[in-house]
């Protein structure tokens, strides 16, 4: 029976959502909910659903929620107490995940539905890797360094800022996990660059990194979805000192953060009650194969 997948907000992530809902054999695309419709849509979206309540759209299994980050708090509760599953991109690290974890468990029980959050590629798939370092050697460090490339999360925030018209932000790796953050903006009228900068690396976002705030014109030659990864992890294995894993990625950011939430929702769908980081679920559970072909092919 295929599962029917519901998209929550059309940004970016929304956009390639539905391109990888569609290549999958055991999903059907249910629509797309936006706060407001009406206007003219994309042209992909012209002979889809488009509305404003889920209840819209029939029977939904699985919500993918492609807003905000900050939005997941109010909106992953609306779903989960109809019993619609839920899958978020939440990229807060540390307390706030763990906060939305425990918050969200407590829906998903009541009403009999389940959530996975943080399903990108870091947090996300990215945490699965730095779990399978972890369990090969357990005692060291573990450094993650992101980009170079333009952030999602990081972009959205500073567009949010008061006076910013638009904005990107560019992640700079320094080596052990420390970063640095280039943001080009284009003001709004009458807005003031330096309240607008100091605005923005007083956010949380941004507060714990080197940040740059520069203005443009012309946006579309700094925009780039293109993002990657290097983890690395140094440590011992039993008493054997100086074991060394490495693994990187060079990726499209929205591409392959919708596809992680598209085979999210396949596996949520067969686990229990509750609230999920992509770490607790059984990698089996994303794939399509069946139990036969993922052991003689892939173990």
């Amino acid at each position: 029976m295929s599962i029917r997948v519901a998209i929550v907000g059309y940004g970016n992530i929304g956009k390639y959502a539905l391109d990888c809902i569609l290549a999958e054999p055991d999903m059907e695309f249910a629509g797309v909910i936006r706060r407001k419709v009406g206007g003219s849509l994309p042209e992909e979206l012209q002979s889809v659903p488009v509305v404003t309540d889920v209840t819209e759209l029939g029977h939904v299994d699985v919500a993918l929620l492609c807003v905000p980050t900050r939005s997941i708090y109010e909106e992953a509760p609306k779903y989960l107490e109809r019993g619609i599953c839920t899958v978020d991109s939440f990229d807060i690290h540390g307390e706030p995940m763990w906060e939305l974890k425990t918050s969200l468990d407590k829906v998903a029980k009541v009403h009999n539905s389940a959530a996975v959050i943080s399903a990108g590629w870091d947090p996300g798939s990215d945490s699965m890797i730095r779990g399978i370092m972890n369990l090969m050697v357990p005692r060291g460090i573990t450094y993650t360094n992101f980009g170079p490339g333009m952030s999602m999360g990081h972009s959205v925030v500073a567009k949010c800022i008061a006076g910013v018209e638009d904005a990107v932000s560019i992640t700079i790796p320094l080596g052990t996990s420390l970063h640095r953050r280039l943001v080009y903006i284009k003001l709004k009228p009458d807005a003031s660059f330096d309240e607008v900068s100091e605005a923005i690396k007083k956010d949380s976002y941004f507060s714990k990194n080197e940040t740059y705030v520069y203005v443009v014109e012309d946006l579309e030659n700094v925009k780039d979805m293109g993002h990657g990864v290097l983890i690395e992890h140094k440590g011992k294995a039993g008493a054997s000192h100086n074991q060394l894993l490495n693994y990187s990625h060079r990726i499209n950011n929205p591409a392959v953060t919708s596809q992680v939430m598209v085979s999210s929702a396949r596996a949520i769908m067969k686990q229990k009650p509750g609230c999920y980081t992509m770490l607790e679920i059984p990698i089996c559970d994303y794939l399509t194969l069946d139990i036969h072909q993922i052991v003689t092919t892939m173990v």
